[in-house]
């Protein structure tokens, strides 16, 4: 996957070592399969109207009726410890295979709501969503990134999304905005506070995230839109390119043109703020896709911050907010502090 200015590049290989180490991924350097979450996830028919959620929390099985409508004894029964923070796994937020998402606590709240006690505090909250050319990848892989973000004080729920060529756009965007909308509207139910609510994603999620959130055609049928969202991160993304050249294109329809996909080309309604980062020995997306992207966000209004993640290749650009790689680049602290400041 490739911006207008680079040719097919896999040179990512020399960080697969270091990544595998932290169960990362990058773009078809791994090799992942996606079937394991989606069978550990069943499915329960609810009464009523609305998004039947069907949620399978650490072998606990219940089902929500309405997407909102989360049982706090079942999250606390499914809280398990990973990474020093709590998880709750395998919560459906739509029907469809990998319709799903883990979301991870920081330890505190996570202690607090194991024991039963009454808890007065919210949390920020972060979706994030992750890449793999939109053919590989899940949450399970990315679970570092929940932890890290958990110990640093923020609920994150990092979500799978259906994969190319079964599925191809706008479905993995849908699903995006599925799971942005429901971790939205579930938010107070998790402690969290939707007024402090940020979306991340990576490379391919970083396509997905901007998509679904600066369109606000994605969000609107689950009443919900882009000024909702308090920020957006982009880490690496490749927001406007030619797939039929550069790569990608089976997660777009044979017919389908960059003009019809792109997100720079489709901004729609009130934006959030945000914060575009590319790294610095990038191979795969070329910076170009993050120039085009903020012209056309900063031109419809919206404030756009950029940074490069220095050192960083476009497999570490990710990598290095697992606990073991912080030393590699500066990624987690530019997250964080962006984060902070736009939820805090």
């Amino acid at each position: 996957m490739k911006g207008s200015k680079k040719a097919p590049n896999n040179s990512n290989r020399e960080n697969a070592h270091a990544i595998n180490q932290t169960n990362t991924t990058d773009q078809k350097t791994i090799d992942n399969g996606t079937s394991n979450a989606t069978s550990k996830a069943l499915s329960l028919k609810g009464v009523g109207a609305g998004i039947t959620a069907a949620i399978a929390l650490g072998g606990t099985l219940m089902a929500a009726q309405q997407a909102q409508a989360l049982s706090a004894l079942a999250v606390v029964n499914g809280i398990t410890s990973s990474g020093g923070v709590g998880v709750s796994k395998n919560i459906l937020y739509g029907d469809e295979p990998l319709q799903d998402l883990d979301v991870y606590y920081p330890k505190a709240l996570a202690q607090a709501m194991q024991a039963k006690r009454t808890v007065n505090v919210s949390y920020p909250m972060v979706v994030f969503v992750h890449g793999g050319s939109w053919e590989s990848g899940n949450k399970d892989e990315y679970a570092f990134v929940g932890q890290s973000l958990a110990q640093a004080g923020y609920i994150t729920a990092v979500i799978n999304y259906r994969k190319a060529p079964e599925h191809v756009y706008p479905d993995y965007v849908e699903d995006t905005a599925q799971a942005i909308a429901w971790s939205y509207n579930n938010a107070s139910n998790l402690h969290a506070d939707p007024q402090r609510f940020a979306v991340i994603g990576h490379s391919a999620g970083a396509f997905n995230a901007l998509a679904a959130v600066s369109n606000e055609d994605f969000l609107a049928p689950y009443g919900i839109s882009p000024n909702d969202i308090s920020a957006v991160i982009g880490i690496a993304g490749p927001y406007s390119y030619d797939f039929r050249q550069y790569g990608g294109s089976t997660a777009f329809a044979s017919t389908a043109t960059p003009d019809e996909v792109m997100p720079d080309r489709h901004i729609k309604g009130n934006q959030p703020p945000y914060l575009l980062l590319t790294a610095e020995n990038d191979k795969t997306v070329h910076e170009s896709n993050t120039i085009k992207m903020t012209q056309a966000l900063k031109d419809f209004g919206a404030t756009v911050e950029n940074g490069e993640i220095k050192g960083a290749s476009h497999a570490t650009s990710i990598g290095a907010m697992a606990p073991p790689l912080r030393w590699v680049n500066g990624v987690r602290a530019q997250v964080l502090s962006y984060l902070h400041k736009q939820l805090n």
